[in-house]
């Protein structure tokens, strides 16, 4: 692949990822977190097999910021007890990143998408009731 194209395949990501960030809400922001922590670990993965090594650290460095993102999104006010053990297991996955950053370990990138797994399919299974939960909360604000 020519340069040419890689930098416009890289420029055509960067821009559909900006529109998709501009009309996002909220719920659709984590979800694309949890979306680009998963494709960072698979980066990740490719790069150690390859030997690439500085496109394997700019994969775990955006998946190690993914996981900062996350941790900072967290509410403690609410559900304290599950914002904690998201917070431990944001934490946990970080600390397992830099291990397999370090020692080019697959079996612990296996471990962060396992663990990453449940959080991510669970926070798409609620897209739906969330969006109605939404329009409800619209409809009795627009009834006076």
């Amino acid at each position: 692949m020519s340069y040419m194209s890689r930098n416009g395949s890289a420029l055509y990501a960067q821009t559909r990822a900006q529109g998709s960030l501009e009309g996002a809400d909220r719920h659709q922001l984590l979800a694309m977190l949890l979306d680009g922590l998963v494709d960072r670990i698979n980066q990740a993965r490719g790069h150690i097999l390859h030997k690439d090594i500085p496109a394997k650290g700019q994969a775990f460095g955006k998946a190690i910021g993914i996981l900062v993102a996350l941790r900072e999104s967290l509410d403690h006010t609410v559900e304290p007890t599950l914002t904690g053990r998201l917070d431990a297991l944001y934490d946990y996955i970080t600390r397992r990143l830099l291990h397999a950053q370090l020692n080019d370990d697959l079996r612990a990138l296996d471990e962060c998408e396992r663990l990453i797994a449940p959080i991510r399919e669970a926070w798409h299974a609620i897209r739906e009731p969330y969006l109605a939960e939404l329009a409800q909360l619209k409809a009795q604000v627009a009834v006076p």
